[in-house]
């Protein structure tokens, strides 16, 4: 029996690594109760089957996709599935009143011809996207408590604007220096089986991979763009480590003024991040580990100045299915519900 006091939420692609993840987070949270899980692959299975571990926890089974039950019984819907399938689903379920988040890359784009560069599918929900808000709640928190669709970030993307918001927005950098490299845990490419996510491939082992062209690249520069007011150009470069869960992105650029010194930004960004609940930034000297971060919604940001080359450099770690994608996604159900931004939320992680 659903609990008339909680908000009725669905998960659709509730099987994989980001359903999984909201599914944990969302048994706890005190203000909804899932009601839908759908998927392809995993439809008539009971959730409990494919995640052992929750079935004492979640009872439901995972039901195949049908827009019209979703909107009977959902006001509430996570769309965690892979690119150009959210596209399908988003339009009919938001003009049915439904509140929608995007986990995919549908509806993080403000000109869709971006997104089919990118992505290579032609889309025709222009009138949907462009009701879309991109769900980065440090950079747009009031957008997001008014929208009804909202684009969640990439796990990249997350990490990598969170240490360059402050430099932009202040004019702090020449924006055309920024370089951003980014290290991965494997759980970011998925639950599906690929060769380079074996364990005797990419264990004792580091590369990077989509050099100069990795799809989260014009997501960066999109916003980037805004925060600067003009379009930027930023150099990405990911690589994959042998973990399981966590994402450093480490930003180098050049400051416009030679004379700011570390304690200058440190403080800077903690003016900047002042009412951001899941951002810290770090004393002098202390520089962020993905484990610090792993399990929690949090954002570790560790800033130093390099006098000699006149270059800041920011180190920013998250939990890339947490605050790189679930737990971001349910900040943002938060704000669009009205509710405390860190509800139902973890707040710390375990260590070690």
């Amino acid at each position: 029996m659903v609990d008339s006091r909680r908000v009725p939420v669905g998960i659709v692609g509730a099987s994989g690594y980001g359903g999984v993840q909201l599914v944990r987070l969302l048994i706890d949270h005190p203000d909804v109760e899932i009601v839908y899980m759908g998927g392809d692959s995993t439809a008539g299975k009971a959730f409990g089957d494919i995640y052992p571990h929750l079935g004492h926890a979640v009872s439901l089974k995972v039901e195949a996709v049908d827009p019209v039950a979703i909107q009977q019984r959902c006001e509430i819907v996570f769309l965690s599935v892979p690119n150009g399938l959210a596209c399908q689903l988003a339009p009919q379920l938001v003009a049915n009143g439904c509140k929608v988040l995007d986990l995919s890359a549908d509806y993080r784009f403000s000109n869709l011809s971006t997104y089919t560069t990118w992505y290579g599918k032609e889309r025709t929900d222009n009138e949907t996207a462009a009701s879309s808000v991109y769900g980065l709640p440090e950079l747009y928190r009031e957008r997001i408590a008014e929208a009804q669709l909202v684009g969640c970030p990439g796990c990249y993307p997350t990490a990598s604007l969170l240490a360059l918001s402050p430099l932009l927005k202040q004019g702090l950098i020449v924006p055309e220096t920024a370089i951003i490299d980014a290290k991965s845990g494997t759980s970011g490419g998925g639950r599906e089986a690929k060769i380079g996510m074996l364990l005797a491939e990419a264990d004792n082992s580091i590369a990077a991979y989509n050099v100069a062209r990795h799809r989260h690249t014009p997501e960066i520069e999109q916003i980037c763009s805004e925060l600067a007011g003009h379009e930027v150009t930023v150099q990405f470069t990911p690589h994959l480590i042998p973990m399981v869960r966590g994402i450093l992105s480490t930003v180098y650029a050049t400051l416009r003024d030679p004379g700011l010194v570390r304690d200058d930004l440190i403080t800077i960004y903690r003016a900047f991040y002042r009412n951001s609940p899941w951002v810290r930034v770090c004393d002098g000297g202390i520089f962020p580990q993905t484990k610090w971060a792993c399990g929690s919604n949090l954002c570790y940001i560790g800033i130093e100045v390099d006098t000699r080359t006149r270059r800041v450099i920011v180190m920013s770690a998250i939990d890339n299915l947490i605050k790189g994608q679930a737990g971001q996604a349910v900040q943002c159900m938060n704000l669009m519900m009205g509710w405390d931004e860190t509800l139902g939320l973890p707040k710390l992680g375990f260590y070690p």
